[in-house]
């Protein structure tokens, strides 16, 4: 696979999408994405599609890799989910981990041997992470882990987590961000299920408690310090770029299932789509998609070209990905009433799946703050250039 075409990508991702979508809809409703769905997509290729060929990847482009996402995306979320969370700790081990963790995890990621999950989010820290209070704690030559986690996509099966938190010294107050790689294993690692929570009900989302893991010095990821401006940063802006994308295949998605439902469906012996209403419903949420997937182009274009300005074009692209995808399933599930709203419905569970995009991996109106930088910054209020490694910090 490796040298895969743009064609060759974006069809293996569709044709993976078509061959599992008739069992999307059991999965949401049992909470579980199958073994055999992940090993299948490893086999194929899918999972950290975008790490280079040396370390198992298949060297993906950003626009292949969106495109992948918006196939998965718009048949299963939690599928994406998986291509999503593999892919931030991939991402963040290829950018700042040592010779040995790249060599160590990034083909066992790429191969599904080993599937990984990003710990970070707290009781008290969502989307200001730098308010963590899991401690991790230098021991000798070792590290020791306390604290909790909550929601973490895929938790509940990951073998190992990429876990925020910060140093703490004899005294305790040391206090500088960190992150450690803690395999699910070890002693001291607990985690409870979560069920029933409103999207993503096959992504097996979990709380993880560290009591005292201890994990040895070589897991650390980059020197304490560089825990969130680093390592998290580049996580969080890997996953934002494939929520994105993700997103646009989920309007995409909603869209033609509301048109054909339209063209279908008659009401007072005229199908729906004789009513103007109707019309002009679809007509909005034609142009939401359309305009939520060239920001998604656009974004791709400029990680492509390692532009300075990818990562808040990325912030943009999935701030208005996500709020596209929310307004244009819920016009689906409107042009669709009760056939929207049945258990098994695509547009129903992608309407559940796009309200927690709008929070997932920095929430709609944290967004709208580090746009506004920018904009504003760009006109001399502030630095020349919003930094992006200091995203999540308090500002």
């Amino acid at each position: 696979m490796n040298g895969t075409t743009a064609v060759d990508l974006t069809a293996l991702g569709a044709r993976f999408a078509d061959a599992v979508r008739g069992d999307a809809a059991a999965w949401d409703a049992r909470g579980e994405l199958p073994a055999e769905v992940r090993r299948e997509a490893a086999r194929e290729g899918l999972l950290d599609a975008d790490l280079p060929p040396r370390h198992g990847g298949l060297g993906a482009t950003p626009a292949q890799l969106g495109e992948v996402c918006a196939r998965l995306g718009g048949v299963c979320g939690s599928l994406r989910g998986l291509v999503t969370v593999q892919g931030m700790v991939g991402a963040a081990l290829l950018r700042w981990g040592t010779a040995g963790q790249r060599e160590r995890w990034l083909p066992a990621l790429a191969r599904g041997e080993v599937l990984a999950a990003f710990a970070a989010t707290e009781t008290e820290a969502g989307s200001d992470l730098a308010a963590v209070t899991t401690e991790v704690e230098p021991h000798g030559d070792a590290y020791t882990v306390t604290g909790g986690k909550r929601w973490i996509t895929f938790g509940e099966i990951a073998d190992v987590y990429l876990v925020l938190g910060r140093t703490g010294g004899a005294d305790g107050t040391d206090g500088r961000p960190v992150v450690a790689l803690v395999e699910a294993d070890r002693p001291g690692v607990r985690c409870e299920p979560v069920r029933g929570q409103l999207g993503l009900r096959a992504a097996q989302v979990a709380h993880v408690r560290f009591d005292g893991v201890r994990v040895p010095s070589e897991n650390l990821v980059a020197p304490p310090g560089f825990g969130l401006s680093h390592v998290v940063g580049t996580a969080l802006d890997h996953g934002r770029f494939t929520v994105a994308w993700g997103c646009v295949g989920m309007a995409e998605a909603c869209l033609g299932a509301a048109a054909e439902h339209a063209v279908r469906r008659t009401q007072g012996g005229v199908a729906l789509a004789g009513h103007q209403q109707v019309r002009a419903l679809l007509g909005r949420a034609a142009v939401d998609g359309r305009a939520a997937r060239e920001l998604c182009l656009r974004a791709a274009r400029m990680r492509a070209a390692v532009d300075p300005d990818a990562v808040v074009e990325t912030v943009a692209a999935k701030y208005a990905a996500a709020r596209a995808a929310t307004s244009v399933a819920g016009s689906a599930v409107q042009v669709m009433g009760a056939a929207g709203c049945a258990p098994d419905s695509l547009v129903g569970r992608c309407y559940r799946d796009a309200k927690v995009m709008e929070i997932i991996e920095g929430s709609a109106q944290v967004s709208e703050l580090h746009i506004a930088d920018h904009l504003l910054r760009a006109h001399g209020h502030g630095p020349a250039r919003w930094r992006p490694e200091r995203e999540g910090e308090p500002r």
